[in-house]
């Protein structure tokens, strides 16, 4: 029963302002439930972090309150933070039957699997978690088993499109259910949280079934091999690359990882058909006559340790692009990914393959599984929602997406444009954004989960810049003075023989402080190495421009 003093509040704690690491809730009374938990891959300014997640300390703040994750579909953005946030909030997941299949793998690496309760659902499923209750409707994206949620509440119907596109002719068949959509619409939606990826461009999505004419043509006139790279989650596309290999004799080859993997619960589960003898191992490549062989691998996005980029460079062991080879690039860079994706092209060009790459039409290899403008402005007008919040986007992306609500309808003022933390609160069904949650980013590196903050990059960031400087003092105890002369260590700094005179004058001002802090009758150990950090760096940056990372050590004696 609704209560007077219960407020349904909706927030991301990723996934706004930003492309990756998506990750929403639904709290009213004593119930949040939460929407997806992905990662989100670190740009070049991040040294040395491997992925990066949602910061959850509002979760862990409230968790007796946690009731599900839901999860809308496979992609890593999506669920590549689950066996991260399983580690500290152990709660039932729920998602459908390929999406599991993914999810599980992970859990299995991290050695979660036999602890973490995994339900199945499907579009036609209703859950219910005291005063709300959650129904799902399919939708149309790139990967296989993607779900929008509903979410019917005291205040009123919550909708989350999850990723989409409307693609009336899908590669799998499987259609949105537009239908069901109107329906939720009719009924009365309150609150529409729709993705923005693709708000800037205009018109309609593509379907998916260009891309397979293409592919298909493209393996027609190779002479040679055909290495083709796309994301191992896009099982339509993968299947397309199947039916072209069956249409020109070909036998295929899978390389990468994550490839193997998924393409092994995509057969397990049925949603990907590969006839019998069609896949082959790595090492028979070598034995077929290249005309009758295709490659399907990973590293579409340049990722360096991917299968593409190792094949670009001869550094994978059994296999190797030769002239006249064609090499494929059947996905489209993700924002931040060009420059690398540039350079595996170079290098592929450079050992005489035959390489077609582009997005969207300049290639026909590509297509989006976000909705363009029109497949944003349908999903508006099928839900008909009082209320919009954008998200899954940059903030230009966000705010095109609120002038295409207010062109079909909404009213101005309706569309919440978020930052990650931000809590829009209903009470009466009227929805104010008026207060923030703490939330950021969690580093993850190695095995360590969020011990590498600020700090830590901003020492890395200087270690790689500038490099270090290790000052070596043999300190009497007893007299507090220098034993011998310093020695002096550097690291990606100067070049010792180089620099010899600057290292000697560094040594000299090391003495020097020394023996002044002595006079000044100053003698803690701390207060030495402060001072000297500080005198030599500012010599060194008004020498030589640099500022290295200088420390001090004190060996007593």
């Amino acid at each position: 029963m609704r209560t007077s003093e219960n407020v349904l509040s909706i927030f991301a704690l990723g996934g706004l302002n930003e492309i990756g690491k998506n990750m929403y809730a639904i709290e009213y009374s004593n119930n949040i439930l939460i929407i997806d938990c992905g990662n989100k891959f670190p740009d070049e300014s991040l040294l040395g972090i491997d992925l990066i997640i949602p910061d959850i300390t509002y979760l862990l703040e409230h968790k007796d309150k946690i009731r599900a994750l839901i999860v809308t579909h496979g992609h890593e953005d999506h669920i590549g933070g689950i066996p991260f946030f399983l580690k500290k909030l152990n709660v039932p997941v729920y998602s459908t039957r390929f999406t599991l299949g993914l999810i599980e793998l992970k859990l299995e690496e991290h050695k979660l699997l036999r602890e973490t309760e995994l339900i199945e659902i499907d579009s036609n499923s209703n859950l219910n978690f005291d005063e709300i209750s959650v129904s799902f409707f399919k939708v149309n994206h790139s990967i296989p088993d993607c779900l929008g949620v509903v979410f019917d509440t005291p205040e009123g119907k919550i909708v989350h499109t999850g990723d989409f596109k409307f693609d009336l002719t899908p590669a799998n068949n499987e259609h949105s259910e537009i239908h069901k959509m109107a329906e939720i619409g009719k009924g009365g939606v309150l609150l529409l949280m729709s993705e923005s990826t693709n708000a800037e461009r205009p018109g309609s999505t593509p379907s998916e079934q260009m891309v397979g004419k293409h592919v298909e043509d493209a393996f027609r006139k190779a002479e040679r091999k055909v290495i083709l790279s796309t994301f191992a989650s896009n099982i339509n596309r993968i299947q397309q690359v199947i039916e072209a290999a069956q249409k020109t004799h070909r036998k295929v080859a899978l390389l990468g990882r994550s490839m193997v993997n998924v393409v092994d619960v995509a057969m397990e589960r049925g949603y990907l058909t590969v006839p019998n003898g069609m896949l082959i191992e790595q090492h028979k490549i070598d034995e077929m006559a290249p005309e009758k062989v295709a490659i399907l691998c990973t590293g579409s996005q340049g990722e360096p340790l991917a299968a593409l980029s190792r094949l670009s460079t001869g550094n994978f062991r059994g296999v190797e692009i030769l002239p006249e080879d064609t090499v494929i690039l059947a996905a489209g860079p993700i924002p931040g990914n060009e420059r690398n994706v540039t350079r595996v092209v170079d290098n592929l060009l450079s050992l005489g393959a035959k390489v077609i790459y582009g997005t969207g039409s300049s290639s026909g290899m590509h297509v989006s599984g976000h909705g363009y403008q029109e497949d944003l402005k349908l999903m508006l007008t099928l839900m008909k929602p009082k209320y919009l919040i954008p998200i899954h986007g940059e903030y230009r992306m966000l705010y095109h997406h609120s002038l295409l609500a207010e062109s079909v309808g909404i009213e101005q003022g309706n569309t919440f444009i978020m930052n990650n933390g931000d809590v829009v609160d209903i009470t009466n069904s009227i929805a104010r954004q008026t207060r923030k949650i703490p939330t950021g980013n969690t580093f993850i590196d190695g095995l360590g989960i969020g011990d590498v903050g600020d700090i830590v990059l901003r020492d890395r960031k200087q270690l790689s810049e500038d490099g270090m400087l290790v000052i070596v003092l043999t300190m009497s105890k007893r007299e507090a003075k220098l034993v011998h002369d310093p020695d002096i260590i550097t690291r990606g700094f100067v070049y010792h023989r180089d620099s010899e005179k600057l290292l000697r004058d560094v040594n000299s001002l090391i003495k020097k402080t020394v023996n002044d802090l002595k006079k000044e009758d100053k003698h803690q150990w701390s207060i030495i190495k402060q001072s000297i950090k500080k005198s030599v760096g500012q010599y060194l940056f008004a020498q030589i421009k640099r500022k290295p990372m200088i420390l001090p050590i004190i060996i007593e004696t």
